[in-house]
């Protein structure tokens, strides 16, 4: 007999899996927006049938996670009242729960009172695009216990692309995730449980974005957390590859998920799912980790 100890016991060992990169390979979050207005539109599921339907395929094609958020937090965007977000995205993630008890799920919010009812309704992980700044996001994490993501954002989602400025951007956003990483270690919260995610796009120029993508695992001073990158076609990708359109920039987005293995990244969060498994299954016999030695 199987008690809800050993229960809660594995359920912790797969998180932590799930938090880790295996053999080298980063594992894949796919994105699922209960929105009207996340920047690709390819990526909104407001109707919670629709997304749980596409939650269930992205882990049918190899994800490891979910990543369920009801407020887009994209350059410009407005922001969503709570009671809102909690309705678009507690009954997904119930669904999913309830469709698929072994799959882990993310929660992308940055409301503690979202956080909570996700986490009740089976969420194992909330990913926090304001990096633990409310007081009441940071407790309920630490009185959970829950897996969560700090991610670097200066300024707000509806402001924080109007002349972003660091004296040292790396050092910066470094210096701050490792400060709310440890608030959580102090209230003896699991290092382990702990992923860092530099923010990409998120009162961030080119520049700074770029800085911080060579920065790879030397982002997190606390050795132990994990890595995630959130840099599915986003405006870095445009840049990069002169594609304008979201819609067009599904090869820059892969071909940051390549550089993303040499970096030590854990987790990649991409719209994309089918597409980066099958990027990392041909890319996998040549990784030096599978080598066979001399």
């Amino acid at each position: 007999m199987v008690t809800n100890s050993q229960v809660s016991q594995l359920r912790r060992k797969q998180i932590l899996k799930g938090l880790k990169k295996t053999q080298g390979i980063p594992h894949i979050m796919g994105i699922i927006n209960v929105t009207t207005d996340s920047f690709f539109a390819g990526s909104r599921s407001l109707l919670p049938e629709n997304a749980i339907k596409e939650a269930l395929e992205m882990w049918d094609c190899g994800a490891t996670w979910v990543d369920i958020g009801g407020e887009s937090t994209r350059p410009g965007a407005e922001p969503v009242d709570e009671e809102t977000e909690t309705k678009r995205v507690v009954p997904v993630i119930r669904a999913l729960r309830k469709a698929k008890p072994e799959g882990l799920i993310s929660v992308d919010t940055r409301h503690a009172s979202v956080a909570k009812e996700a986490l009740l309704a089976g969420a194992d992980m909330v990913n926090d695009v304001s990096g633990l700044r409310d007081q009441a996001m940071l407790e309920t994490v630490a009185q959970w216990g829950a897996a969560v993501c700090i991610m670097h954002m200066q300024g707000e989602p509806g402001t924080m692309q109007k002349q972003p400025h660091y004296e040292d951007c790396v050092n910066e956003v470094r210096g701050y995730l490792d400060k709310q990483a440890s608030l959580l270690i102090e209230r003896g919260h699991p290092q382990e449980l702990i992923t860092i995610d530099p923010g990409i796009g998120f009162g961030k120029t080119h520049e700074h974005n770029i800085a911080l993508l060579n920065a790879g695992r030397t982002i997190a001073s606390q050795g132990s957390s994990s890595i995630l990158w959130g840099v599915s076609r986003k405006r870095i990708i445009g840049h990069l590859t002169q594609q304008e359109h979201a819609d067009e920039r599904l090869y820059g987005t892969l071909g940051i998920a390549a550089v993303a293995v040499s970096k030590g990244v854990d987790i990649l969060r991409v719209h994309d799912v089918k597409a980066h498994i099958d990027l990392f299954a041909a890319m996998k016999p040549f990784l030096p980790e599978l080598q066979p030695t001399k």
